[in-house]
């Protein structure tokens, strides 16, 4: 039953890449879905960085000090919140607040039978309504990843400075002495896939919600898990293949 459910989910996926460039492009419904995607995301993801950049700061900035480096705050800060806790913010807030939306919208019109009269009008479900999705959850995720970098450094370097008594010009050189350009390329490209597997798996539960409004629901339930896991599992292997080939 799971490697049916894994197939089904992997044909669906190559089915919306090959519908995605298709004409007539979908490009109204692409900014409608992206602007939602923005607007329901946004300000919870900015108000999730603020606290996970203040605790990595207090967590990093302990740790350097029992060491005697604290110039190296700055440094580990970036490295923690640019590389892997920003990504990973992203992730859970596209999948739990914009892929479950996305989920409920299409599980909604699945159960009225919008989808099958779609299909009895010759339209394709995955060029109509799926594809212009995915693409928003794509181009936004990187975006929002933007703002969890800059609201997460933006609170690592006030409590540090303030709370921890650190020196401002010390937090700030410090910088580029573990951090690299490639970390910031790595994370976007972090955010990009997330927002296209957190896409794919709200349009496939969606699509294949049954059993009325309580099934929608079930599905928005399992939206948010399996995105959830799926997530940190490719978190894990770019994280990866980043470490083996840039790193080593």
């Amino acid at each position: 039953m799971v490697m049916v459910e894994v197939g089904r989910f992997v044909a669906m996926a190559l089915d919306t890449v090959r519908v995605a460039g298709r004409r007539p492009y979908q490009g109204r419904e692409f900014v409608r879905q992206a602007w939602f995607v923005v607007s329901v995301s946004a300000l919870p993801t900015a108000l999730v960085a603020v606290p996970f950049g203040a605790v990595l700061a207090m967590q990093t900035g302990n740790l350097i000090r029992q060491f005697g480096a604290q110039s190296f705050t700055g440094a580990t800060a970036v490295l923690g919140i640019v590389r892997e806790a920003a990504p990973v913010v992203t992730a859970l807030m596209i999948a739990g607040v914009a892929g479950s939306a996305i989920c409920a919208d299409l599980g909604a019109r699945k159960i009225r039978e919008e989808i099958d009269a779609l299909e009895v009008l010759g339209l394709d479900p995955l060029h109509r309504l799926v594809a212009p999705r995915v693409a928003a959850c794509a181009v936004v995720a990187p975006l929002l990843n933007g703002l969890v970098m800059t609201a997460g450094l933006s609170a690592g370097y006030l409590f540090n400075v303030v709370a921890q008594g650190g020196t401002p010009g010390a937090y700030l050189q410090s910088f580029n002495t573990l951090a690299q350009l490639s970390d910031l390329w790595v994370s976007e490209i972090k955010a990009l896939v997330f927002g296209v597997t957190a896409g794919l798996v709200a349009a496939y539960k969606g699509l294949s919600a049954a059993g009325g409004p309580k099934g929608v629901g079930q599905a928005v339930n399992q939206t948010v898990v399996f995105a959830s896991m799926l997530l940190f599992a490719e978190n894990f292997l770019i994280s990866a293949v980043y470490n083996r080939l840039v790193l080593s």
